[in-house]
């Protein structure tokens, strides 16, 4: 379309808008029907040209009678004027700290309906009034607070809400999750990772989990977190592991990856180091953690799926019924592709399935003519006390099999988990 021609089509439009709208139009609702057809700062600019150089060249009048706006019911002069310092006096009440945020709103849904029925009767591709709300408010804000706009993953969303009262909306503040990441070392045996609730009362209390609720009295995620959420002044914590070590297994050497999720975190900024000090102090030597970083978002799924991805180190001490040779020993160099059936003792919580992991090294030495220790390097996902088992043949090959003898874990240590974080 030739320029005189488009020119001609933004008044024709112009004229039918007028119309339909009685005059009573305000400047942003009638520069958002050509957002894309004039150029200018601003949909209150594109009004205010349409309005003087086409609609009074052809003596239509606008805004008759000074009534509200036909599209909107004067909703966009109210933003305009007063709703940004309304907004920040209820952040600063809230305390709610943040560097990001994104203005959300919802609107009458009459107000939809007439500015729907308009552009498709003009067929016309005007700009959505949400998008001029919040495209507008979040500049002024952005400014006023000296905070920037983040569509993707913004620490605060704002939510505008209209629909009782264009003259008086509410207001709904969403705070987005904090994540902060670490590595853990487990330095005692019979904890678990994770709060474990009563298998007889699902965690409500009773008399066979002394009225706790849990089955065990302390976990790694009940001594790392309450702290972090002391700090953020968050409402929950979750926590999300690299994987899980048994509960009679230690985690050493640089420690487990790991992820803490803060629900409604009040405060970001944080003094990791100090923080990371108080942990450790309050886990009575129990649990470790560093180095603690705040993370994105994506590191929250990475972390979870991460297990079967990274390579882990065990020393497993290990008891059999006969003396072993050296040279029974080096059978264990062969063991590289593991072909393991989900173990009876967890089969009631995994999928009943074949499971391919590698070993890539197995070092093997005496403590005793009947006691092992083995250090392994394989592959995540892989079952050790089963490797040593073969619980019937499920894992293969097994040590006990290699062996000819029957072999049990008796100490199992993780000594390292690899990877690219």
């Amino acid at each position: 379309m030739n320029n005189e021609n488009k020119e001609s089509q933004i008044k024709e439009n112009a004229l039918k808008i007028s119309e339909i709208t009685g005059g009573n139009v305000c400047n942003r609702c009638l520069g958002r029907n050509f957002y894309k057809d004039i150029e200018a700062s601003d949909n209150q600019e594109r009004g205010e040209y349409i309005k003087k150089l086409i609609l009074n060249e052809n003596n239509q009048k606008v805004e008759k009678n000074n009534d509200q706006c036909f599209i909107c019911n004067d909703l966009l002069q109210f933003t305009e004027k007063d709703l940004t310092d309304f907004i920040i006096n209820k952040i600063d009440c809230s305390g709610i700290e943040f560097s990001t945020f994104l203005i959300g709103c919802r609107v009458p849904p009459e107000i939809i309906e007439k500015e729907e029925n308009l552009h498709s009767s003009l067929n016309l591709e005007g700009e959505n009034i949400k998008k001029e709300i919040n495209r507008e408010i979040g500049k002024a804000l952005s400014l006023k607070l000296e905070k920037e706009v983040d569509f993707e993953s913004p620490n605060l969303v704002i939510m505008v809400d209209f629909t009782k009262n264009v003259k008086n909306p509410s207001l709904e503040f969403q705070i987005n999750p904090l994540f902060i990441e670490g590595r853990y070392r487990k330095l005692i045996r019979g904890i678990p990772q994770t709060k474990w609730p009563c298998r007889k009362c699902k965690g409500k209390g009773c008399e066979y989990c002394n009225n706790t609720g849990k089955m065990y009295h302390e976990s790694v995620e009940e001594l790392i977190s309450p702290e972090i959420l002391k700090k953020t002044r968050g409402s929950e914590s979750k926590f999300h592991g690299a994987g899980r070590e048994d509960i009679d297994v230690k985690m050493l050497g640089r420690g487990r990856p790991f992820v803490v999720e803060i629900k409604n975190p009040y405060q970001r900024t944080l003094d990791l180091n100090d923080l990371e000090k108080k942990i450790n102090q309050y886990t009575s030597s129990k649990v470790e953690v560093s180095p603690l970083k705040i993370v994105g978002k994506e590191r929250r799924s990475q972390i979870k799926t991460s297990s079967t991805s990274t390579y882990k180190t065990y020393r497993a001490l290990v008891d059999v019924d006969k003396e072993i040779s050296n040279d029974e020993l080096k059978l264990l160099d062969s063991m590289k592709i593991i072909k393991q059936r989900t173990p009876q003792r967890v089969s009631h919580r995994r999928a009943d399935k074949i499971r391919t992991r590698e070993i890539t090294s197995i070092l093997a030495k005496k403590i005793d003519s009947k006691t092992l220790e083995l250090i392994i390097d394989c592959e995540g996902g892989l079952y050790i006390k089963e490797l040593i088992s073969g619980d019937e043949n499920r894992t293969l090959p097994n040590i006990s099999s290699l062996l000819s003898t029957s072999a049990r874990c008796v100490q199992l240590d993780v000594l390292d988990v690899k990877n690219n974080s």
